[in-house]
C-alpha cells in the first residue's frame, strides 16, 4: 500500500511540476497586442501548421517544450499561436486573422516566426513593427534562442 501511495505521490508531483512549466500561447491578436504593449516585450508570432507539418511538431519538441525555451519565453516575449491546421476546427474570427497575418507578414511556408513590436496611435489602431524572423533552425534550444536573441535585440 505504502509503494502505492508512493508512486502516486510521485506522479501527482511530476504532474504539478509540468503544469507550473505551461506556457501561454494566445491566438486572439488583440489580447496578446494589449499585454504586449503592457508588458513592454514583443510578440513572437508562431504560424504553425499544428496538425500537419513535421517541421512545425520538430521544433515543438526540440525546442519549445523544453525548460531553456519556457524560461526564455516567459521572460522575453509575448507567444502568439498562428495555426492553419488541416483537421482542427477554427473559428472563422481565427482564420481570417491568422490569413491576414500570414499575407501582411508574406509568410511563405512553416513553421515560421516573427518577432513583432506593437504600438497603439492615438485612435487605437495597432502598428505592428517587424524585428526580424526565423523558422526551424537545428541544434537544441540553444543554437535557436541564440538567433532569436539577436532578433529581439533590434526591439
Amino acid at each position: 500500500m505504502k509503494k502505492i501511495l508512493a508512486i502516486a505521490f510521485l506522479t501527482l508531483t511530476s504532474m504539478s511540476m509540468q503544469a507550473q512549466e505551461e506556457l501561454t500561447w494566445h491566438t486572439d491578436m488583440s489580447k496578446a497586442t494589449d499585454i504586449s504593449i503592457k508588458e513592454n516585450k514583443p510578440m513572437f508570432l508562431f504560424f504553425t501548421g499544428s496538425d500537419w507539418c513535421g517541421w512545425c511538431i520538430r521544433l515543438q519538441k526540440e525546442v519549445f517544450k523544453t525548460p531553456e525555451f519556457i524560461k526564455w519565453a516567459k521572460e522575453s516575449v509575448v507567444l502568439v499561436e498562428l495555426d492553419f491546421p488541416r483537421k482542427n476546427n477554427q473559428t472563422e474570427t481565427v482564420k481570417t486573422q491568422n490569413a491576414q497575418l500570414q499575407q501582411q507578414l508574406q509568410v511563405r511556408g512553416y513553421p515560421t516566426v516573427w518577432f513583432v513590436e506593437a504600438t497603439k496611435t492615438a485612435d487605437a489602431k495597432v502598428n505592428l513593427n517587424a524585428l526580424g524572423s526565423t523558422g526551424y533552425v537545428a541544434g537544441g534550444p540553444q543554437a535557436w534562442l541564440s538567433g532569436a536573441n539577436q532578433i529581439i535585440k533590434k526591439k
